[in-house]
């Protein structure tokens, strides 16, 4: 899809329009003079003979080369999927304890891992990976790393505690792709974090402050809201529902220009991290075309120049 990166350039149109009707004005009074003319005999020797439309031919391809011209004025651009040098993801696995509902079987965690295991193995290996796991605090287990076995093994390891910290898993997913080498590049790497998490946050700083912070860094957070929301477990000798919730997790993505999945089976989340992986790597970068513009205005001219010399014996 074309877009224009100067778009207010686009008023260079208005002149070339102008010219355009002025031209068209001149041929109809053109032609009302002529049907006052009554010397007819005379008239034919002067009106070429046998032009018809092509008297217009070269006018309009003088008119359609400055068109485009105009529009060129506007720098024209096409987007384009650039990858991404030094990218790096970090997953965020919730292990609060209501990741131990069954209404996903075998259960939310397991399946959580199952899925996670599976989008560490179809992520390119060029690309950095780290691993986070959130309950009351928000803890690095593996830092960006190309080691996929480190985080595979991390993922069976993780271990349920109570709480969620969904902001804190933002902000110590920040820190950790922060401390990326730079290799000689300026700044952070080009990054992305995908968060996965069941229920409400309960500790630590709030998911807006955490979605102001990955903003501000300019790095994208993808969520995906697992569970459903007939959700049970048992705590304390206690049935409670975990519901999920969806609404913080959508604002959390839109906010960071990532975005927000909804999962309710190992199926859904296998699919959700396919869709993620064919995206994470790639950044839309506009790619402007103007030169193209500039060319086909260029032919347009020349083109015609050459009309009106074959058909009027006169450039224009």
């Amino acid at each position: 899809m074309i877009r224009f990166m100067q778009p207010w350039w686009l008023l260079a149109v208005l002149p070339v329009l102008a010219l355009a009707a002025l031209y068209v004005w001149r041929q109809l009074n053109r032609r009302a003079y002529a049907m006052r003319f009554t010397n007819v005999e005379l008239l034919r020797t002067l009106a070429p003979k046998g032009l018809g439309w092509r008297r217009h031919a070269p006018a309009t391809a003088f008119l359609l080369c400055l068109l485009v011209l105009a529009t060129a004025l506007a720098r024209p651009a096409v987007d384009t999927k650039e990858p991404l040098e030094r990218a790096t993801v970090m997953l965020a696995i919730d292990v609060s304890l209501s990741m131990q509902a069954d209404d996903v079987a075998p259960n939310r965690l397991e399946a959580a891992q199952e899925a996670a295991k599976q989008f560490v193995d179809e992520l390119p290996e060029s690309y950095n990976l780290g691993l986070v796991s959130f309950a009351k605090s928000a803890n690095v287990l593996v830092p960006p790393t190309k080691d996929r076995g480190a985080v595979t093994s991390a993922i069976d390891g993780l271990v349920l505690a109570e709480a969620t910290a969904t902001g804190e898993a933002v902000f110590t997913c920040l820190e950790a792709i922060r401390s990326v080498p730079a290799d000689g590049a300026a700044g952070i790497p080009p990054a992305r974090i995908v968060l996965l998490s069941d229920g409400y946050r309960t500790a630590g700083r709030a998911v807006e402050e955490a979605a102001a912070a990955a903003q501000a860094a300019n790095v994208p957070v993808s969520t995906i809201a697992f569970g459903t929301d007939g959700g049970q477990v048992d705590i304390g000798g206690q049935l409670q529902r975990v519901p999920v919730d969806r609404m913080a997790l959508a604002e959390l993505a839109e906010t960071t220009e990532g975005y927000f999945y909804e999962a309710a089976s190992v199926t859904e989340l296998k699919q959700v991290y396919q869709d993620m992986g064919s995206s994470i790597g790639f950044r839309t970068e506009p790619r402007e075309i103007t030169q193209w513009y500039a060319g086909i205005a260029l032919l347009l001219a020349l083109c015609a120049g050459a009309l009106s010399l074959l058909w009027s014996s006169r450039m224009l």
